[in-house]
């Protein structure tokens, strides 16, 4: 792996960090789904991507669109440790003229490539700007994450075939099978088989795995991009509350309301991260 490790590690750390607490000052929020694509968005935007803070519509950055908008909590905790504006902006979640709603919109958040929210609706934009910069002959990858309750969308697949067809080599597709959606497990919903044949039939490059590991998704992307005639799928097996055990372990963890059970465990996560990192308790 090249790359700093322990750097992408403290990274992490920092957005779960900020996830819970920006979550817990709101009151309640996904907490499921933010938490399991924290490892992703750490190596995204701690190793990978072109971005610039100063500047978030340089012409040249790579783009990143998160289909499954309700992770936003995630992405706004990234945007904010990467400098594209305060943290204690993140402490407005969701609330009245806030600049952070509860997903994502391109003309409030700095950083945002592309307004998200309904499912299935952010691949196929993610799709689209992939495209654009094969026609410019541009060298801008475009990453996209969709969430596996999210593929029980037709219009996803679509947009997969499409992008095969048009070889957009330059578009990754990031999965998080994380297992369950709002109302359950997706395999007792619409059982979505295999996604890592799914895709490969679908003509993909196709990698699957371990969602918690930074290398694993590191050196996935690394292989994709060696690659130079498809589009590019990532399937992480995640865990929905990913790194809090507490949540992981709870059976209603998509959208949680915390009683004080929750609260005690999520103020105690908090205080653990805080401390692992270094940072006062506040």
């Amino acid at each position: 792996m090249n790359t700093n490790l322990p750097n992408l590690e403290t990274f992490r750390d920092e957005i779960r960090l900020m996830t819970l607490k920006e979550l817990h000052q709101l009151g309640f929020g996904h907490y499921g789904g933010s938490l399991s694509i924290v490892e992703v968005l750490a190596v995204l935007y701690g190793e990978v991507m072109k971005v610039n803070p100063r500047n978030p519509k340089w012409e040249e950055r790579d783009y990143f669109i998160l289909s499954k908008g309700h992770g936003g909590p995630a992405l706004y905790a990234t945007l904010s440790l990467k400098g594209f504006f305060p943290e204690e902006i993140l402490y407005t979640l969701n609330q009245n003229g806030t600049t952070l709603p509860s997903h994502p919109d391109r003309n409030l958040t700095p950083g945002v490539d592309m307004t998200t929210g309904s499912l299935g609706q952010g691949i196929s934009a993610a799709v689209g700007v992939a495209l654009s910069h094969k026609l410019s002959d541009k060298g801008n990858y475009t990453f996209s994450l969709v969430g596996d309750g999210e593929l029980n969308e037709g219009q996803c697949w679509e947009a997969f075939q499409f992008a095969s067809h048009h070889k957009l080599n330059q578009l990754f597709v990031f999965v998080d099978d994380n297992k369950k959606q709002l109302d359950g497990l997706t395999k007792d919903i619409i059982d979505p088989l295999d996604f890592e044949e799914k895709f490969k039939a679908f003509g993909f490059y196709t990698i699957k795995v371990d969602g918690s590991s930074l290398k694993q998704i590191y050196e996935a992307i690394e292989k994709g991009k060696a690659q130079n005639d498809k589009p590019v799928a990532i399937i992480l097996d995640t865990v929905k509350g990913q790194g809090v055990p507490y949540l992981e372990e709870k059976e209603n963890n998509h959208h949680i309301r915390p009683n004080q059970e929750d609260e005690t465990a999520i103020l105690a996560a908090i205080t653990q991260l805080e401390n692992k990192l270094g940072k006062a308790v506040t």
